[in-house]
Order: structure tokens, then sequence, then C-alpha cells
């Protein structure tokens, strides 16, 4: 009883943080032009993205391809740091040249304790040349690693700056329940699952997609 209403407790936190944050920014009022239904979505990330912790079929892009009925192309490398990200990202966009990109990158920095500065440049070069290839992006915040696991501002920033959509909470919901984990870092499937639908929802909020 005791571990589930701290639990919960982390929870109001990280919302309340999340959302306060986002009022800050002006986030909400982000919108994306609509997708055809034979656009391309680029999910490009590591290994939240991969899905590593489920089957491939329970990943975030599988699911959001069948909620979407648009083709997600999985792009997530599991280990892979921003600087890394940064470099692979060029060749990706001419080869698949997406509609949309889901760019959730950054973990293996925080694991790392790479330098957060750098990793906000990474973003910020990352949502640049997506924008510059014709494509739109929506950027999903990988929280500070530890026992709060509460959104970093440097993903509002980077969104705030780019005037792009994002989500800024669902992986720290995620991650701080132990029943939607494969282990500290990764969701399980059902985890992947609420993943994709907070996805789907800020794609048909910002005007990507209809209900």
């Amino acid at each position: 009883m005791k571990r589930n209403f701290i639990a919960a407790f982390k929870y109001f936190l990280i919302v309340c943080i999340g959302v306060s944050t986002l009022v800050g920014c002006d986030q909400p009022s982000a919108k994306l032009k609509p997708l055809s239904q034979d656009a391309v979505i680029l999910a490009f990330g590591d290994s939240l993205t991969f899905g590593t912790g489920a089957a491939p079929e329970q990943s975030y892009p599988a699911l959001l391809a069948d909620m979407t009925n648009r083709k997600v192309i999985n792009a997530g490398v599991p280990g892979e740091v921003s600087n890394d990200g940064k470099k692979r990202l060029t060749k990706l966009l001419e080869e698949t040249k997406p509609d949309l990109v889901v760019l959730c990158h950054g973990g293996n920095d925080l694991l790392r304790k790479q330098s957060r500065t750098q990793l906000q440049a990474n973003l910020q070069t990352m949502v640049d040349e997506i924008l510059a290839s014709g494509s739109q992006v929506i950027l999903i915040a990988v929280p500070a690693l530890g026992l709060n696991l509460v959104p970093l501002p440097l993903y509002l920033d980077v969104a705030e700056s780019k005037g792009i959509p994002i989500e800024p909470t669902i992986l720290s919901e995620v991650l701080i329940d132990s029943s939607l984990k494969a282990d500290h870092v990764h969701p399980n499937a059902l985890g992947y699952q609420q993943f994709a639908q907070s996805i789907h929802r800020l794609l048909i909020d910002s005007g990507a997609i209809n209900p």
C-alpha cells in the first residue's frame, strides 16, 4: 500500500512538472500539417524506438503504424548516443524521405553521463536537418535517470525554440511504473502500448491526423 502511494505521488509530480513547463512554453499551440494516407513516418532513436524489452511487433513504431494506418519505419539503434544519431540521420532522411519524424533520442547520453549541453545541441541539429529536408518532426522528452525520472527541461527548450510539438512526460510515466517496465530503462509490451497511444494522441492534437 505504501509503495503504491509513493508511486502515485511521484506520477502526480511528474505530470504537474510537465504540464506547468508546457504552459510556460506554449507547446500545446504547436501544429503540424495533415498527413496524407500514404505518408511515411520515420521513428528515429535508440533502444526505446527499437523496442528493447518487447517483441518487434510490440515496439511503439509497429503499434503506431496500426493506430495511424500509415507506414512507420523503425529506425531505432540500441546503445546509440545522440552524436552518432546525428551522423546517421542524414543518409536515412535521403533514403526514406519521411513526411514526419518522431525523434526520441538522448537516453544513452544520460546513462553515460555525457554533456547535456552537447545533447541539446545535437537534438537541435537533428531537428534543423529534419525540417530542412521538408519533413515535419515531433520530439519525445527523455527523463533524467534516477528516483524521480523528471522530464529534462532541455527537451522543452528545443521544442520551444523550433516551434515543434513535444510529448514531455510519457516516458517518465511509463518508467516510474514497474508494471510497465521490462527493466529499469526499457518499457515492456504494455509500456510501449501506452507510449504509442501517447504519440498517437499528440499527432491528433497537433492536427497531423484525424481522430
